[in-house]
């Protein structure tokens, strides 16, 4: 377990700080981040929530309930150890630190070169950048290849053998290194192997966790409803969830507002040899910068909700090169026999083509952790306590599902009863019982990155029923899933408290919110009597990312007995 960050333990005084650790409490203050006012909501964003901690229990001591630290990261970064990549490891950490991310994960890409000397060359950089900020947490993982499908993050628990086993996972089982990327029973077969692989090395105590997230699922068609319930079925302690909402999400500023022109998440494509073949043309774009996957009420995410399988979502940068920064791959890099391109070299004048952000810069993704450490983030992101959003939409949510019962909260994952359940949680109650959906949200209290502070104009609480397993494991649409309630949001600084009452609860049933500044609104693609005023689609060349934010939150199931 890991005390609370420098920069954000009222303990340690300004002058103690690195000018890095100092720099961010700064940022922090400027916010309103940090200092009086925030104790009237019990979870808010990272930064915040271990501020209010701190001064409540002694530094790094455990919090339950409400109390969780939130701390904010991003699974999804590149640096100069990928082919297409340019920075430096402690170049893309630092930059994280500072905009406020509590937690990164380093996934290069996969490939025959990374493989044979990458996963070795990166993990001095990571292991030199967990000495430099140890107010961050620095995973080493990969973007793995996956067999038959597309990319996915894997990342492990740092330790002795980190870096062989992600070795042995990528020379074995990455689709790349296999030339296994066809959408074939035998590779797909081939990824299961590979997810029982990280189980085993977990059991065996190789490493102490290992997780696999789904990345960017439908950019290509490639990642078929049978093969993420495949994966989820397989090794659910593993295999837990996918990306809401992709990075590159700066690719979508119009060229007229001097930007790349191009689609949100990269997502412009049309169906190819591989892709699956029923899902539809409007699965190929982002709505609202989310993945088709995520923003479609009834859609692909609430089918397997509905059938009892906890699969959460996060969001993150997919950072490789950085619009508006000034940083060019060195000329003259030869990553195939180095396994890296040279440190980048700076230039005047701005990049303004690129289509990433810093990590923490855009996307964010909130887990609550029982304590700060390593453990404590990968045990949150496997019971699914995570909220992600874009643009800094808001700065803190405290989701709850009370009802009947005794013994206080169940935790995702645990067995027990109890009155209250936060995201990712299970409540259990009687038969009949009525249950109530509390939510406190923090706005937001400060500008973001683009220097505007974004409003909240509109929180959606979307309920379905659980209907268990499927007969046809490629569905993607389950009919019992709509927005049930919507809250206008007149307020524009603070924080506001939300209620809704579920009734007296007769089946098995699971609720998720979202949230929206208002600016771009469409009739879902299940139809108005599902979703009234969802997410629109986004038309590349034409999709600023700033003028269209949205929170999703992972859900919570209630199952009457």
């Amino acid at each position: 377990m890991h005390s609370l960050p420098p920069a954000l333990d009222p303990s340690v005084r300004d002058e103690e700080l690195t000018p890095d650790q100092l720099s961010r409490r700064s940022m922090l203050r400027r916010a309103g981040l940090l200092g009086a006012g925030l104790g009237a909501v019990s979870v808010l964003d990272g930064g915040a929530t271990r501020a209010v901690a701190a001064t409540r229990a002694a530094p790094g001591s455990r919090q339950h309930g409400g109390g969780y630290l939130w701390l904010a990261g991003d699974h999804h970064i590149h640096t100069q150890y990928s082919n297409d990549g340019k920075y430096r490891v402690i170049d893309q950490v630092r930059q994280g630190a500072r905009h406020g991310l509590d937690w990164m994960v380093i996934t290069d890409h996969g490939n025959i070169t990374h493989a044979r000397i990458g996963v070795e060359k990166v993990n001095p950089d990571i292991r030199e950048a967990r000495e430099t900020h140890r107010d961050a947490l620095v995973f080493q993982g990969l973007e793995w290849n996956i067999p038959g499908a597309e990319h996915g993050t894997v990342f492990v628990h740092p330790g002795r053998d980190e870096v062989a086993v992600l070795k042995e996972f990528e020379t074995s089982f990455d689709g790349s290194v296999k030339n296994a990327g066809d959408s074939t029973p035998r590779n797909e077969a081939l990824a299961i192997a590979g997810l029982d692989f990280l189980s085993d090395a977990v059991r065996r105590r190789r490493v102490k966790a290992a997780l696999m997230l789904a990345n960017h699922p439908a950019r290509k068609g490639l990642d078929s409803p049978h093969e993420i319930r495949g994966w989820r079925d397989a090794q659910p302690h593993i295999a837990v969830g996918m990306e809401g909402a992709p990075g590159h999400q700066a690719a979508g500023i119009p060229a007229s507002a001097h930007g790349p022109g191009g689609a949100r998440g990269l997502y412009e494509n049309a169906p190819g040899p591989q892709s699956f073949t029923a899902y539809p043309a409007e699965s190929y774009r982002t709505w609202g910068g989310f993945d088709w996957m995520t923003a479609t009420v009834g859609g692909l995410w609430d089918s397997l909700l509905a059938e009892g399988k906890p699969w959460w979502i996060t969001a993150n940068s997919d950072s490789h090169n950085v619009y508006a920064d000034t940083a060019m791959r060195r000329p003259g890099s030869d990553y195939e026999t180095n396994g890296r391109q040279d440190d980048p070299v700076y230039r005047g004048g701005l990049d303004l083509e690129e289509n990433d952000y810093w990590p923490g810069q855009y996307s964010r993704t909130h887990v609550g952790a029982e304590d700060f450490s390593y453990a404590a983030v990968m045990d949150g992101i496997r019971a699914g306590r995570v909220w992600v959003d874009h643009g800094g939409l808001i700065s803190g949510l405290d989701a709850r599902l009370s009802g009947g019962g005794s013994g206080g909260e169940r935790r995702s994952g645990s067995g027990g009863g109890g009155r209250s359940v936060t995201l990712g949680g299970t409540l259990q109650v009687e038969r009949g019982t009525r249950v109530r959906l509390d939510m406190d949200i923090a706005l937001a209290n400060g500008p973001n990155w683009a220097g505007f502070i974004p409003t909240l104009a509109r929180v959606d609480v979307i309920q379905g029923e659980v209907t268990g397993a499927v007969g046809d494991r490629d569905t993607f649409t389950t009919p019992r899933t709509r927005v049930v309630k919507s809250f206008e949001i007149s307020r524009t600084s603070g924080s506001v408290r939300l209620s809704y009452d579920l009734g007296a609860v007769d089946r098995p049933l699971y609720v998720r919110l979202r949230g929206t500044d208002g600016n771009r609104a469409a009739v879902g693609a299940r139809g108005a009597a599902v979703d009234p005023h969802g997410p629109a689609m986004d038309v590349p060349g034409d999709a600023d990312p700033w003028r269209d934010l949205w929170f999703y939150a992972n859900p919570m199931w209630v199952l009457p007995s």
